[in-house]
């Protein structure tokens, strides 16, 4: 975790930026205005919002799209993750049984993109 001012000087972002931003939703720190803490992750948010204005153009209402895309496939990648996790704590012939099921429906989607 950091505190507002190093989260301000590694991401080289202005207060008045990173107000709009959090007031946007944006970002989400942690605690309350004044006291607010950020994680890693909300760094790399940062630089992919820079990123997108700067070196893409994007406006502001394609950031949003952006972000909300990227935080489903966050979630969606948990999700798998826990799923994994789950998976490998069955059985061996459950395990194998789920694989050759993923396979089949790899293969009925393949054919219907076809």
């Amino acid at each position: 975790m950091m505190e507002m001012r190093e989260f301000m000087v590694r991401a080289s972002v202005e207060t008045a930026v990173l107000h709009a931003w959090i007031d946007t939703g944006w970002l989400i720190p942690d605690g309350t205005e004044g006291r607010w803490t950020f994680r890693e992750i909300d760094l790399g948010r940062a630089q992919l919002i820079q990123d997108l204005e700067r070196d893409f153009g994007v406006n502001d209402e394609g950031i949003v799209l952006i972000l909300d895309l990227v935080d489903r496939m966050s979630g969606m990648r948990r999700t798998l993750g826990h799923l994994a996790v789950a998976i490998r704590r069955e059985p061996e012939h459950v395990q194998d049984r789920i694989a050759d099921g993923v396979r089949e429906a790899s293969r009925n989607v393949t054919e219907l993109a076809s």
